[in-house]
């Protein structure tokens, strides 16, 4: 697109973690002990790091999700800020801490995630923020904050902007989003009431109005449908030393191809591409050092 600036522009409605990241040989058994390789502290959620790699290929990137005041929301807002990505906090007046996810990667570059998510904050509100909506090229959604998603996909709609939505796993009221969804780009686990099969979740998307449909499969091939066409984008293989974030990655890539003028397919395959190469280092942000 890049039609409304010289600079595509991405707004990124979800989730927002601090991420304790521990890498160890294997993963513990229960009731057990295990000394980590490392530590690391990130600031995830899929919205949050789909943000930091748009803004990392060249996008102007804003995150609105629900941080708060407690003296972990510096974490949060200083990466941010040092990455370039504005901030719209869905609730700045919440004292508890913000979102936090553990998370253990073992030498195979597998992982185990413990989070909270958004549950247990309830944003004070989904106002919309329509001048920022209406410089923007592109509006994800992660189905985080539900409330705040159907607020800035509804606004989306009247403002000719398109929406992705990223389905990482069914959640309440995802069916009434996805009716306000242009784009949607799902995991193998993204399972509706009563669809059995990928093919099944196709043809629930398509009955929700959906035009542009893609399930990931982690590192086998990403397939998709838009209209009556469909077929498939191969992953590239990389040597995996780590896959976290990886998924978040390719939902960020993947607006920002769209946001700069690519079509569905071809953004699905330079997104594959770079969300790949993001295995091949620890955490979600060496990569984009590399």
């Amino acid at each position: 697109m890049r039609g409304r600036g010289t600079v595509a522009t991405g707004i990124f409605v979800g989730l927002s973690t601090v991420d304790l990241v521990y890498g160890v040989e294997e993963f513990p058994a229960p009731n057990s002990k295990v000394a980590a390789r490392s530590q690391v502290i990130y600031v995830g959620g899929p919205a949050t790091n789909a943000a930091v790699a748009f803004s990392h290929l060249g996008g102007q990137a804003t995150v609105v999700s629900a941080v708060g005041r407690h003296s972990l929301a510096a974490v949060v807002l200083d990466e941010l800020r040092r990455l370039g990505v504005r901030h719209i906090d869905l609730c700045p007046e919440f004292e508890e801490s913000p979102p936090i996810s553990s998370v253990t990667v073992n030498r195979r570059g597998e992982r185990n995630v413990v989070s909270a998510n958004a549950v247990r904050v309830q944003a004070a509100t989904a106002a919309v923020d329509e001048a920022a909506l209406r410089q923007a090229d592109v509006l994800m959604v992660d189905g985080h904050s539900m409330e705040a998603c159907h607020a800035w996909c509804a606004a989306a709609r009247g403002c000719g902007v398109p929406v992705v939505m990223d389905g990482g796993s069914w959640k309440a009221g995802s069916a009434e989003l996805l009716r306000l969804v242009d784009t949607a780009i799902c995991s193998a686990d993204f399972k509706p009431p009563e669809c059995g099969t990928q093919g099944d979740v196709f043809a629930f998307l398509r009955g929700c109005g959906v035009k542009r449909i893609a399930i990931t499969h982690g590192a086998d091939a990403v397939c998709w449908a838009e209209g009556e066409r469909s077929g498939s984008v191969e992953v590239p293989g990389v040597e995996i030393v780590d896959t976290m974030g990886a998924g978040d990655i390719f939902h960020g890539a993947f607006c920002w191809f769209i946001a700069s003028g690519s079509g569905f397919v071809e953004a699905l395959e330079a997104a594959a591409g770079v969300a790949s190469e993001s295995c091949r280092f620890h955490g979600t942000r060496a990569w984009m050092r590399a």
